[in-house]
């Protein structure tokens, strides 16, 4: 059995300059006032609509995002339906076969410390669910019906693609300290890369949450 830590991973997002000239260029649409634009007015403009709430024009870009999680964070995250979702199946995968190791891979819960018995309880759950799964891989079971044993905290993968309003939707709800903490753990990175690459368009979710400590430091 692998156990490994939750990340992120950004498989597409165009040139920081590149989005803001695009979402003015569309954003000034709205007023005619193209001829405004220079080489450096764009996040100016961004600032002032954004700041406003004139989110609409921000959907014109998007951002492509590689979850790696457990199943149990997987099921919040695709709640958010304004996005594109392809997730590694457990239908499919067959965590017997040696491309997997013939083992499961689970995600480490940050809130239990190795030593507390909490963690050594969820160690030995985990231990067993992986050897009743490979269990009735052997006897015949087919992965989409062993899966029926496998736990939360199973490691999954989700490749997310939505615009960069809802972005702004799913980090102000999943940043939050009333969020549940190991979604958090992969939010709170993501948004201090997203600030990093083009901070204008998520200052102010920076604001709110970018000083807080990620749950896991």
């Amino acid at each position: 059995m692998k156990i490994k830590s939750p990340s992120h991973e950004i498989l597409y997002m165009p040139d920081g300059e590149a989005i803001l000239k695009n979402i003015e260029l569309a954003g000034r649409t709205c007023y005619k006032s193209e001829d405004k634009i220079t080489p450096d007015s764009a996040a100016a403009f961004i600032r002032r609509i954004t700041r406003s709430g004139h989110h609409s024009v921000i959907e014109h870009m998007n951002i492509t995002v590689r979850f790696i999680c457990d199943r149990g964070v997987s099921h919040e995250l695709v709640r958010h339906r304004l996005a594109a979702y392809s997730q590694e199946s457990t239908r499919y995968a067959n965590y017997a076969h040696d491309k997997f190791g013939n083992e499961i891979t689970v995600i480490r819960p940050f809130f239990w410390a190795e030593d507390s018995p909490a963690y050594q309880d969820w160690l030995s759950a985990m231990a067993h669910a992986e050897q009743i799964y490979l269990k009735l891989i052997r006897e015949g079971a087919s992965p989409q019906e062993a899966r029926s044993v496998l736990p939360n905290s199973l490691k999954t993968e989700v490749v997310m693609t939505a615009n960069l309003r809802e972005w702004k939707h799913v980090l102000n709800l999943r940043c939050s300290r009333a969020a549940h903490p190991q979604i958090r753990e992969i939010m709170l990175p993501l948004l201090a890369d997203l600030h990093k690459r083009v901070p204008v368009v998520f200052e102010q979710e920076y604001e709110k949450y970018g000083n807080n400590e990620t749950p896991a430091g």
